[in-house]
């Protein structure tokens, strides 16, 4: 894809932001937001697009510094917002609805800290037309409910279009792989709590450290159970490297280190549920 297909998208995105001024893109440094940052950038032009983090214990560290990292590339400035969902008792709860609880703390803390202090007038997020057909997205509820824009869905984006998009605009964010919350990890009906997502940080970043790039570590009590994605499993459990991936994980206080052969799976505790209960 050429810059001719990101300048037809510049323009209709700015068709559909026809009457908004400034503009708050709830930002995670992910390619879906990351894209919709760089095209609203472009529309509206960079002085008047702020990029807005929310920042809470399952915000990974290192994704915090990516999402700064891509910012900057585009020229938008980022502003952090802590939020307090792990407050919220429905959170801590972790049901199939968690991420309506997480996303409606973020859009409540953006209202209230955020729009009139940069004279803001609209919100939209990454959501993709992909993600807008699929039953474990209970987060999208919480955007309607604060009547923040989907743009990327609006213009029917699929996420393989938006990571073509995001190739053509040098982003690099283009390749980077999903990179849900800290939570998403935990099972559902198994409380949230600091100490948890703290531990599944630690064993994510050692695993990281080891060349793994494409990871996730859900937390089964005492047992950690690894998914990669299936080419990386001979290599998890081949050699010496056998023993740092188990290192890593004992290293971030669970007691067992578990790999699933399944490999890597996007909403491996919520899709069953959600399919199930109609959440």
């Amino acid at each position: 894809m050429g810059g001719t297909e990101v300048e037809v998208m510049v323009g209709r995105l700015g068709e559909l932001l026809t009457g908004v001024d400034r503009l708050a893109v709830a930002f995670s440094g992910g390619v879906d937001s990351s894209l919709l940052l760089a095209l609203a950038a472009r529309a509206l032009g960079r002085d008047r697009v702020i990029a807005v983090l929310g920042v809470s214990p399952s915000l990974p560290g290192h994704e915090r510094a990516v999402a700064h990292d891509t910012a900057r590339h585009i020229g938008v400035p980022v502003v952090e917002v802590v939020t307090y969902e792990g407050d919220r008792a429905a959170y801590q709860r972790n049901g199939p609805d968690r991420c309506f609880h997480c996303k409606d703390e973020l859009f409540t803390r953006i209202s209230d800290d955020v729009l009139a202090e940069y004279r803001v007038d609209a919100v939209a997020y990454g959501e993709n037309a992909d993600d807008a057909r699929r039953p474990d997205r209970p987060g999208a509820r919480a955007a309607t409910a604060h009547r923040v824009l989907r743009p990327l869905a609006e213009l029917g984006l699929a996420k393989t279009d938006v990571r073509r998009l995001a190739a053509a605009c040098g982003l690099s964010s283009a390749a980077k792989p999903a990179a849900p919350c800290l939570a998403s990890r935990i099972p559902h009906f198994s409380d949230v709590t600091p100490a948890k997502l703290a531990q599944i940080e630690r064993a994510e970043a050692g695993l990281r450290r080891l060349g793994f790039t494409d990871l996730r570590v859900r937390h089964h009590g005492d047992v950690a159970r690894i998914e990669l994605p299936p080419d990386d499993l001979p290599t998890a459990v081949s050699g010496p490297l056998r023993d740092a991936v188990h290192a890593a994980v004992l290293d971030a206080g669970f007691r067992f280190a578990a790999l699933d052969v399944a490999g890597i799976q996007s909403g491996a505790f919520t899709l069953p549920l959600v399919q199930i209960a109609g959440v």
